[in-house]
C-alpha cells in the first residue's frame, strides 16, 4: 500500500473555545482520517487578557492598545503545548466518531506555523510615512544573503542554486515577503497602527537546534538536528522564530532613519588626526573599500560574526592589508572584536553608516547619473 492524495468530503466545525478563541476542526470522510485544527495565538491572548481583567483594544487579530504590555507578553509566552494537546484530544473525541471504531488516539503534529512581533504606534501619522519609506527600501535592499541571515541560515555553495531558484522578494499590496524554501519572513501594517513582522514555516525540518537524538541502535546523543514536527516543538520553535523576527527588525532599523546614518557617514569620512594611531577617513566611493564594507554586510556574518580568514576568502587583499583595515575600522568604531576570540561584528554605527552609504549610492547617486546620460 502507498499513500496517494485524493479528493473527499470534509466537514468544517467552527467553534469559539474558552481558552483558544475562534478555531476550526476539519474532519475528512476518508481514511486515514487526518484531522486539521486551526487556532490563532492573538485570540488566545485576548481570552487570557479578559480573564485577568487587563484592558485592551483589539481590531481583527491585532492589538491597538494593551493596558499592561509586560503582562500581556508573559501570557503570550506561557502558551502551553500541554493545554493545546488537551483541547485537541477533546475535540477529536467529540467531532470525529471514527475514533470509537479504531479505539486509538491521534498524534498531533505541526503543519504551518506563524509567529509575529507587533510594534504598536500611537498614531497612524507616525507609522504611515515610516512604513512607506521602509517598504520602498526593504524590498530592494534585502538580497538572498540577507534573507538567509534573517532565517538563521548560512549560504553554502551547495545551497546556492536552491536559494537562487526558491527565493522571492515581492510586494503584495502593503506586504513585503521574503521566501526561502519552506520558510519566509514578511512585514506589513495593520490598520496603520501596528507594524507586524512575521516569520512563517510550512516544514519544521527547515530549522535545526541542539536536542537529544535517539539512534537506531538505541543510544542517545545530544547534537544539532532538525526540529521534530510534534506540537511540543512549539516551545523551541517560539525562540527560533522570535530570533528571525528580531534579525529582520535589526535590518529594518538601519533603514528607518537615513538621516542619522548620513550624519555618521559624514563624520566617518573625515580623517582621525591626533589619535593613536591616526587613521584616514572612509571613502565609500573607493572600489576596494566599498567591496570590503559590502562584504561585512553579508547575511551569513550577522549570526556568528567573522574572522580575518573569512574575509580573505572573499576579498582580493593580503593578510597584512586586511589586518590594517580591521584595525582602522575598530578605531573608527564600525566594528568590535568579540572578547577572547578572533571574531568581529558590526557595531550599530557600522550597520547604519554602511546602510546609509549603500542607500545613497543605489537610490540617489546612481539614478541621478543615469538620468544625466
Amino acid at each position: 500500500m502507498r499513500p496517494e492524495p485524493g479528493k473527499c468530503l470534509h466537514y468544517y466545525f467552527y467553534l469559539i473555545d474558552e481558552e483558544l478563541g475562534l478555531c476550526y476542526l476539519r474532519v475528512p470522510t476518508w481514511a486515514p482520517f487526518g484531522l486539521q485544527f486551526y487556532c490563532n495565538g492573538h485570540s488566545a491572548l485576548a481570552r487570557a487578557l479578559q480573564r485577568e481583567g487587563i484592558d485592551f483594544v483589539q481590531e481583527d487579530n491585532a492589538f491597538l492598545r494593551v493596558a499592561d504590555l509586560e503582562r500581556a507578553q508573559a501570557l503570550a509566552d506561557a502558551f502551553s503545548p500541554d493545554m493545546l494537546h488537551r483541547h485537541l484530544d477533546r475535540y477529536a473525541q467529540w467531532l470525529c466518531p471514527v475514533l470509537d471504531v479504531f479505539g486509538q488516539t491521534y498524534h498531533w503534529s505541526l503543519r504551518q506555523i506563524e509567529y509575529s512581533t507587533d510594534l504598536m504606534f500611537r498614531s497612524e501619522n507616525i507609522l504611515v510615512p515610516l512604513y512607506d519609506a521602509l517598504s520602498r527600501q526593504a524590498v530592494l535592499a534585502a538580497d538572498a544573503d540577507r534573507v538567509s541571515g534573517f532565517l538563521g541560515k548560512k549560504v553554502t555553495p551547495q545551497l546556492a542554486q536552491e536559494i537562487g531558484s526558491r527565493l522571492s522578494t515581492r510586494i503584495k499590496g502593503r506586504c513585503i515577503k521574503h521566501n526561502m524554501g519552506a520558510a519566509g519572513v514578511k512585514v506589513y501594517d495593520k490598520f496603520s497602527r501596528v507594524l507586524r513582522v512575521e516569520t512563517t514555516v510550512n516544514d519544521l525540518s527547515f530549522f535545526k537546534h541542539h536536542r537529544k537524538v535517539e539512534h537506531q541502535d538505541g543510544h542517545i546523543t545530544r547534537e544539532l538536528a532538525t526540529l521534530k514536527k510534534t506540537i511540543y516543538s512549539l516551545i523551541d520553535l517560539r525562540e527560533i522564530l522570535l530570533g528571525c523576527n528580531q534579525r529582520y527588525l535589526a535590518f529594518l532599523s538601519s533603514l528607518d532613519d537615513p538621516s542619522a546614518g548620513e550624519r555618521d557617514l559624514q563624520r566617518l569620512s573625515q580623517p582621525r588626526v591626533g589619535t593613536d594611531p591616526s587613521v584616514k577617513g572612509l571613502n565609500f566611493f573607493n572600489a576596494t573599500e566599498q567591496t570590503l564594507l559590502r562584504t561585512l554586510q553579508r547575511g551569513e556574518f550577522n549570526i556568528h560574526g567573522w574572522r580575518r580568514a573569512d574575509l580573505l576568502t572573499k576579498l582580493d587583499i593580503t593578510a597584512a592589508a586586511m589586518s590594517r583595515q580591521l584595525k582602522r575600522l575598530r578605531v573608527l568604531g564600525l566594528i568590535k572584536k568579540v572578547a577572547h576570540t578572533y571574531r568581529y561584528y558590526l557595531t550599530r554605527l557600522g550597520r547604519s553608516a554602511i546602510a546609509a552609504a549603500c542607500s545613497l549610492t543605489r537610490f540617489n547617486i546612481v539614478p541621478a547619473c543615469a538620468a544625466a546620460h
